[in-house]
């Protein structure tokens, strides 16, 4: 029997990841789309309503992708324990990261709580005020659902089974689009609430998808020969630490390219309605094709975990090759769709000519960064799939923060490029991850002790 060549392997593992990360970048576009109808919602019902959603958007997302991130931790712990035949360990692992959820969901909750009394010292426009404080009051009571079904996602994606991720995704979609729309508008005798609406429907859908998720994960036999209800676990903290261990340096990670984008909202924030509104339209567009690349991501973690726990040097690295790949063909749709497409697109999210040009305009320079933007997440989610979180935490705030936010910062408001200059800072920014990111996997793969 001759042996499998090279190009052969290459291929199935783009085939394996191909149809693992499928579900998870419609997942995670479904995700993005939250954000698309939460702006058109608002956008439609005024620009002032599309402006609070935005700045309230960006300190709600700001805080909770640490959670996030730490909990990003599930997948390659899952994966490895898969890879190496120990399955029996995976539900006492996933009842652990339950508690974590939920710790992590009530934090959050409470930071929430008092987010509100920042708006002033930050210099946001007092006239979006009512509005970004109504959001988050209604927004903050889906935070620990949100958490939990974060835990949920995780574990079965690290068993490489997505499915539940798209569907559950789109389903919240079903929940939150009407809902948004009766509520912030007032239609059929309800009141009309405005941002502060659209916060309600959002808590809602998260409420929704965590309890679905639950039903799902203790009724599939799928997850039968796993216990993930077998018996009740208290908190146990070497496994907590483990999590944490790995996990934190995600979550720092990801604040950070996400701080980078919320950061830059809240500054934008200091110009005016228009322009916030224009920023929020670029900056969900740009979210939305971020979302296939991170489901890429999510799906390199996976393989590259699983390779790396059954002690297979390149096979991992095939994986993360394969990630590469897939993410250069959604790379470059995402782009030719900004370049060509950047006035039509910016139309769907407000009638307000000013916002559609500015809008416009941005999605351009959203073009320039989708390649590093896919670089540098892929690369980041197969360095996840080795456990080597710490370093490359620390590369990203080298990149966003060393280089992203003080080049937009001074272009944007000291040179008075606006908005423009600001995201020219997010390109640079961008630039910067994925040649230190790619760099480290390189390295990382070949010189990490294998189990």
């Amino acid at each position: 029997m001759s042996a499998i060549s090279p190009t052969t392997r290459f291929r199935r593992e783009v085939g394996h990841s191909l149809r693992l990360a499928a579900p998870l970048a419609a997942g995670h576009l479904s995700s993005g789309l939250v954000g698309f109808v939460d702006a058109v919602v608002a956008g439609h019902h005024g620009t002032a309503t599309l402006a609070a959603v935005s700045v309230g958007t960006a300190l709600f997302w700001l805080p909770m992708l640490m959670p996030m991130g730490t909990l990003m931790a599930v997948p390659p712990s899952v994966s490895q324990l898969d890879g190496a035949n120990r399955r029996g360990e995976i539900g006492a692992l996933f009842r652990q990261s339950l508690w974590l959820a939920l710790a992590l969901g009530i934090a959050l909750f409470a930071l929430l709580s008092f987010a509100p009394l920042l708006l002033q010292p930050m210099g946001i426009a007092p006239e979006i005020v009512p509005g970004v404080v109504a959001f988050l009051r209604a927004v903050r009571w889906g935070v620990p659902a949100f958490a939990l079904y974060l835990s949920m996602r995780y574990l079965s994606d690290g068993l490489h089974w997505s499915l539940p991720t798209m569907l559950l995704g789109f389903g919240g979609l079903c929940v939150l689009a009407p809902a948004a729309y009766l509520l912030t508008n007032g239609v059929h005798g309800l009141p009309a609430l405005g941002a502060e609406g659209i916060g309600i429907a959002t808590s809602l859908m998260f409420w929704t998808q965590v309890l679905g998720f639950a039903l799902y994960l203790r009724t599939s036999t799928r997850f039968a020969d796993l216990g993930l209800f077998a018996h009740w676990d208290w908190p146990r903290w070497p496994v907590q630490r483990d999590l944490l261990r790995t996990g934190l340096p995600i979550g720092v990670t990801i604040t950070m390219e996400g701080g980078l984008f919320a950061v830059t909202a809240l500054l934008i924030g200091r110009l005016g309605e228009v322009q916030v509104a224009a920023h929020q339209v670029a900056l969900n567009v740009a979210s939305i094709c971020f979302m296939l690349p991170f489901g890429i991501a999510e799906a390199t973690t996976v393989r590259v975990g699983h390779a790396f726990g059954r002690g297979d040097r390149d096979g991992l690295r095939r994986a993360a090759f394969a990630g590469f790949a897939l993410a250069l063909v959604t790379q470059t749709c995402s782009a030719m769709l900004l370049l060509f497409g950047h006035g039509a697109v910016a139309s769907l999210y407000s009638a307000d000519p000013a916002v559609i040009a500015l809008g416009g305009a941005l999605l351009l320079y959203a073009a320039l960064f989708q390649f590093p933007d896919g670089i540098q997440v892929i690369s980041a989610g197969a360095l996840r799939g080795l456990k080597d979180t710490r370093v490359p935490m620390w590369l990203a705030v080298l990149a966003y923060w060393g280089v992203g936010m003080p080049v937009g910062a001074g272009l944007g408001l000291g040179l008075g490029w606006g908005p423009q200059g600001m995201w020219l800072g997010l390109t640079a920014g961008l630039t910067m991850a994925a040649l230190l990111l790619a760099r480290r996997f390189l390295r990382s793969s070949l010189r990490i002790p294998m189990p």
